[in-house]
């Protein structure tokens, strides 16, 4: 039963179809990306939590956060 039913979920045919709307460019998103790890490294090296933090938060935004809200606001 457990493989009928993930084997409809992993159909391409019966998922929403794709509108290809998506015009952000991914540049913006890996900087920030690499820019959230370096400060992270960066807050681990001197032990600053803050910049630790910072880190993290800027990776969060970069992966999850921006992307869900741009798609959401249009």
């Amino acid at each position: 039963m457990l493989p009928a039913l993930l084997a409809q979920f992993l159909d391409p045919d019966r998922g929403p179809e794709p509108t290809g709307d998506w015009s952000e460019e991914p540049e913006k998103f890996m900087a920030l990306l690499l820019l959230g790890f370096a400060i992270g490294i960066l807050g681990h090296l001197f032990k600053v939590k803050t910049m630790v933090a910072t880190g993290i938060l800027m990776i969060f935004l970069a992966t999850v956060g921006l992307p869900v809200w741009l798609q959401l606001t249009r």
